[in-house]
């Protein structure tokens, strides 16, 4: 199932350069029943790089002769199609991705959630939303948590969105605010900021551009997806 949701995710990056459906109505269907945020820590799931499927290159070594006098060779013996451009190559992917893999060790971090509610009549796949802070103090001093997911909510259902960050909402406590003794330190909202629906129409939220995460959603869709629904941007 995380496979199939994973399929528009990809496609949704390269649909980006072409125009867009049509949005299906002026107004998401999406509605934002309640949200909350709390301290977290996480295990982050260890995952698998991908492994590059390119053929290797067609050296002396790779000819019938030579590939079954190979099949001899003691145990431990250098593949010689790692000394080619595809070999060096597909090698310094794999230490990238192992690199920007999640290690699986606990994290602490945050947690964000929002229960969402369909209230159009079209299967909803990927939703892109926020987790905003404001300081009461100044409007202008906000922290944004975005997070991309993977769903498929029906008609009239709901469901619960959770995303993991290791940014908190400190960084837009000031002077003011810590010295506001009355009220809450901070104001909180939850933006959905873009919808993809199953039929390929997309909603988006006017004062949002995807621009502005392109890089973001390019590292969260650059590995396999595994358990999560969402992940940060």
């Amino acid at each position: 199932m995380r496979n199939l949701l994973l399929l528009p995710l990809l496609l949704t990056f390269v649909s980006q350069t072409q125009n867009p459906p049509a949005p299906p109505a002026d107004h998401s269907s999406i509605v934002v029943i309640n949200y909350k945020w709390t301290k977290s820590r996480q295990a982050l799931e260890k995952l698998d790089p991908i492994v590059s499927t390119t053929a290797p290159a067609m050296i002396p070594d790779n000819k019938n002769y030579q590939r079954n006098a190979r099949i001899n060779n003691p145990v431990g013996a250098r593949d010689p199609n790692e000394d080619t451009i595809d070999g060096r190559h597909a090698a310094l992917e794999k230490i990238t991705q192992e690199a920007n893999a999640p290690s699986g060790k606990p994290v602490d971090g945050f947690s964000y959630r929002a229960k969402i509610q369909n209230t159009g009549d079209k299967v909803v796949e990927i939703v892109f939303w926020e987790y905003q802070f404001t300081g009461p103090a100044n409007a202008s001093i906000t922290a944004r948590r975005q997070f991309l997911c993977g769903v498929n909510i029906k008609a009239g259902k709901d469901k619960e969105l959770q995303g993991f960050s290791v940014s908190g909402p400190s960084d837009v406590v000031s002077v003011e605010t810590l010295g506001n003794k009355s009220g809450s330190a901070l104001k909180e909202k939850v933006l959905v900021n873009r919808v993809e629906y199953a039929d390929g129409t997309i909603w988006q939220r006017k004062d949002w551009s995807f621009a502005e995460i392109r890089l973001a959603y390019k590292r969260a869709v650059g590995t396999p997806w595994g358990s999560e629904m969402c992940r940060g941007l």
